[in-house]
């Protein structure tokens, strides 16, 4: 990003983040607006008028790329590798990283040809450990005697995803026990104007802006650390954070800086989707990789901690974003957004690589992407690195199978370039011929909003229309299993209830070669 040499100073941050407008020091007018992807809920409007306001809300660009993208990777790598953890302690002996064959290019290469878009590292977990040279902190790369202390995972992760085109996001943890028993994390510092990036001793670095952001100590540390990823490592498509607290005295709590957080990567990354703790994208609400069987992008929202997005109902909830649940949700409501679901799993039982532990089953994985990209969400695999720094050998050959059922599963689209028609709430698809069809995939053009609140899809034979499947929402991509196949030469998919105008952008049939 190119911007003049000059000071930014967060305003309203809350309403800057609200609009999702991106924050850059640049001189002139302020940039357009995005589509309205919140709208305020007042304690006066009736159930018409939420129905009516959730119909109107629209994703931003980066939601909307975000959203193509279905298969995403979660890379849990660190300390906990090779400790046997799965949430570390801070105290550490750096020296215990020892990935001697670390190879980022095999990361990609399976991850390539697992079918993923778009890969996560844990660039810093709960224990504080970073997995790149930081500036800030001794609790690092730098301190091992992995590559005599130039070792930088980050810099080989970012430039072998793109390498071989997958895109990159980080994981950086708001918990850091390393800086707790430094004295920084969870201290009861107050927050105070600090400046960004704060130049160290030797720093070299000549900023082309600085940032003032509202920040405590620890918070100040992590704008620090995420203008180092942000500035130094290529272009960023998620930051992903979390809101663990670590394992600390109950009374010792760090209420996290995220508007600061937030305005600091629109800035540097203004395509990155923030998630899960953030604006742009929700935890689903568990680690199972499951979404609800009718998952609405646009849900009930409230706001606390400095500006943090969150759920007006609870996180794991049956019901998010139906008529009923927008009415039940009023009183802790303040918008309505689009704020659509990820749903991470891990390939094994544990987030980091154990070696007693095995991947999951090729027909387990597949009924995870049905209920998560059959279900308008993107899926969040976890396949952890050993402690060779390779992702293992039966790992890396369950990604390609997963990939070749899923292939195999959703063949070539019968509907692709047959005689179509369409109406306000209907499109009739003819096959030419007599066809078995046993999956149906649906999405609408989300550019238009999520408006479908149930539809039937019908295939006609023996001289009538037929029932085939129903379904509640759809959203950006929804997934029908038939019980058995169906053979007809026409198809239809009729909505039964709806939000607003219809848009619907794909109706593909199927037959499994399973």
């Amino acid at each position: 990003m190119t911007v003049s040499r000059r000071t930014f100073v967060a305003g309203s941050v809350s309403a800057l983040v609200a609009t999702g407008l991106t924050a850059t020091p640049a001189l002139g007018s302020p940039p357009p607006a995005e589509p309205a992807y919140r709208i305020p809920v007042s304690p006066d409007d009736t159930p018409d008028e939420l129905v009516r306001k959730a119909s109107r809300v629209r994703p931003t660009a980066r939601q909307i790329a975000w959203q193509q993208l279905e298969r995403t990777a979660f890379l849990h790598f660190g300390v906990n590798t090779f400790t046997g953890l799965e949430w570390g302690t801070g105290d550490e002996d750096p020296d215990v990283f020892q990935p001697t064959g670390l190879d980022t290019d095999q990361w990609a290469r399976a991850l390539r040809d697992g079918g993923f878009k778009l890969a996560i590292l844990t660039v810093k977990h709960h224990d504080g450990f970073v997995l790149y040279p930081s500036r800030y902190t001794d609790h690092s790369v730098a301190s091992s005697s992995w590559r005599a202390g130039r070792g930088d995972v980050l810099r080989s992760f970012a430039d072998s995803m793109r390498r071989h085109g997958l895109k990159v996001g980080v994981y950086i943890s708001p918990a850091d026990e390393n800086q707790y028993l430094h004295g920084v994390y969870a201290n009861g510092s107050a927050r105070t104007a600090r400046t960004v990036p704060t130049l160290v001793d030797g720093d070299d670095r000549t900023p082309p802006a600085t940032y003032t952001l509202d920040a405590t100590d620890y918070g100040a540390h992590m704008l620090n650390q995420l203008y180092e990823v942000l500035t130094e490592y290529g272009p960023v498509d998620e930051v992903w954070f979390d809101g663990a607290q670590g394992h600390i005295p109950p009374d010792k709590v760090e209420s996290y800086d995220w508007d600061s957080w937030y305005t600091l990567v629109r800035a540097l990354a203004p395509a990155a989707a923030i998630a899960v703790t953030g604006p742009d994208l929700r935890w689903v609400g568990n680690e199972s990789g499951l979404a609800r069987e009718d998952e609405w992008s646009v849900v009930p929202v409230k706001e606390n901690q400095y500006g943090r997005t969150d759920w007006a109902l609870s996180y794991d909830t049956p019901d998010e974003g139906s008529r009923a649940a927008l009415v039940a949700a009023q009183p802790r409501t303040d918008h309505l957004q689009w704020w659509p679901a990820e749903c991470d799993v891990s390939i094994r039982d544990g987030w980091f690589y154990h070696a007693d532990q095995q991947p999951k089953s090729v027909d387990r994985l597949t009924d995870i992407y049905f209920g998560s990209v059959g279900r308008n969400s993107v899926l969040l695999l976890n396949i952890p690195p050993d402690t060779d720094g390779l992702l293992p050998a039966a790992d890396v050959t369950r990604l390609r199978e997963f990939r070749e059922r899923i292939d195999r599963e959703l063949p070539e689209d019968l509907a692709r370039g047959a005689r179509t028609t369409t109406s306000e709430e209907m499109v009739t698809v003819d096959l030419g011929a007599v066809r078995a069809v046993d999956r149906v995939r649906l999405a609408e053009d989300i550019q238009h909003g999520q408006q479908i609140e149930s539809l039937v899809v019908e295939a006609y034979h023996d001289g009538a229309w037929r029932e085939a499947a129903t379904a509640g929402t759809v959203g950006a991509s929804r997934i029908l299993l038939l019980p058995a196949a169906v053979r007809a030469r026409r198809w239809r998919v009729r909505v039964t209830a709806h939000r607003g105008a219809v848009h619907i952008a794909q109706f593909g049939l199927y037959k499994s070669q399973v």
